[in-house]
């Protein structure tokens, strides 16, 4: 399940990601009234050294709908060592990956 201050995308300041008894909160840096104008490039300079991997059976569906969303992300792509992976950044600069074996649909 997926919990959020009920704003639509890009407006979401917060989401509660809910799945079999595990949860997990994103949250922005900023609430949206408090945001800079540009980030702060200090409090950003390692963001892109952190990232978020999240299972995803289906990650070709995930693009799709985060395109569908306005969300930009590039296409997924299949790494060296077989994971399908769909990389975006959220809106602080953290990377966030999600990403399952590439065979593991087709042997399913």
């Amino acid at each position: 399940m997926v919990a959020s201050d009920g704003k639509p995308a890009p407006e979401i300041d917060w989401v509660l990601l809910m799945l079999n008894g595990t949860e997990l909160m994103l949250n922005t840096a900023y609430e949206k009234e408090h945001r800079p104008a540009a980030p702060d490039p200090a409090r950003i300079a390692a963001h892109q050294d952190t990232v978020i991997y999240l299972g995803c059976p289906d990650v070709d569906g995930a693009w799709g709908h985060l395109c569908e969303k306005g969300i930009r992300a590039q296409e997924p792509k299949v790494a060296s060592y077989g994971m399908k992976q769909l990389y975006l950044a959220d809106p602080d600069g953290y990377l966030l990956c999600f990403q399952w074996p590439a065979d593991a649909r087709a042997a399913s």
